[in-house]
């Protein structure tokens, strides 16, 4: 009952002020949003290659509730591409988009958020790095797909992105799981109907393995987005029985969550890739972030006694 509220709170422009006033707000923010443009962003991308990390970066925004601003959320991605050539890290610094904020939810919005992408993923190819497709709530799931399935006819590295707490997941993925393909699992975080989803967590857990096995003994690309140590340590047993190699398959964490076991699987020798958000909507995406699954609020509240 939680998630409701906290989206609700998310389109108050009150709520909005209220929390934009506290000063926690503000050190919640800036522990694991890093910036609200391009300018914020540059530096953080150096020092996390420096630190032998990888990035993937997402430019939030506002709900999109016409063309203009889809078309403007475009824009955006493609001067990050801009500003992302000269440092030359290709594949180590990639982009993850939300097909709602290229017009998906629009009228003709399937055809319209694949005309908005395609620019952002050529772009993406010319410096030598690509884009993965977000998965989001299960109604929009076919249409990501046909896109995603569209755009590798051009441009095969592009990824998407799979969620273990779906009943459909375990057939999405023995489709995905081919040579090429790079395909990124995470538990899923939106409040999805008894219908189409598992809901106790056991079950999610037990989902998420069976569909990282399939990835894992298939021939495409597994991108293992978690933060559970256990299911960290079944990735990479899997990855092991498999017979992969380090460079075959990557782990995924966002930005400021478990910084020091980012650092310790990338000392391994392990891909490590960073989800990285920025934006002048910040409080949007932090309120969605919560409404999607109240327990991150856990990971928040942890973040802000420890410094690791």
């Amino acid at each position: 009952m939680l998630g409701p509220v906290i989206l609700a709170a998310s389109r108050s422009d009150r709520m909005r002020r209220l929390v934009s006033a506290a000063p926690v707000t503000k050190q919640v923010v800036d522990r694991f949003i890093p910036g609200e443009d391009v300018d914020d962003i540059v530096p953080v991308v150096r020092e996390l290659a420096d630190r032998g990390l990888e990035l993937t970066m997402d430019v939030v925004g506002e709900d999109i509730t016409n063309p203009a601003q889809a078309a403007a959320a475009r824009d955006a991605y493609l001067e990050l591409v801009d500003r992302l050539k000269p440092l030359e890290l290709g594949t180590r610094a990639e982009m993850s988009v939300k097909l709602s904020m290229f017009g998906q939810a629009l009228d003709d919005g399937h055809e319209l958020a694949l005309k908005n992408v395609r620019p952002v993923v050529e772009a993406a190819a010319e410096i030598g790095t690509t884009v993965t497709l977000d998965a989001e709530d299960h109604t929009t799931l076919d249409s990501m797909l046909a896109i995603h399935e569209e755009l590798r006819k051009d441009f095969p590295q592009t990824g998407c992105v799979i969620q273990a707490y779906l009943f459909r997941t375990e057939a999405d993925a023995r489709r995905l799981a081919a040579s090429g393909s790079r395909v990124r699992l995470v538990k899923g975080a939106y409040k999805e109907p008894a219908s189409v989803a598992y809901q106790d967590k056991h079950e999610i857990d037990r989902a998420y393995v069976r569909v990282l096995r399939t990835l894992m003994q298939g021939e495409g690309y597994p991108m293992i987005g978690s933060h559970d140590p256990r299911l960290i340590a079944i990735g990479q047993e899997l990855a092991h029985q498999a017979g992969r190699k380090p460079d075959a398959y990557e782990f995924q964490m966002l930005y400021g969550i478990r910084t020091e076991e980012q650092l310790r699987l990338a000392a391994e020798g392990h891909r490590m890739r960073v989800y990285t958000a920025y934006g002048t909507d910040w409080y949007g995406y932090f309120m969605r972030r919560l409404a999607e699954k109240p327990a991150n609020l856990r990971f928040f509240a942890r973040s802000m006694l420890t410094k690791g």
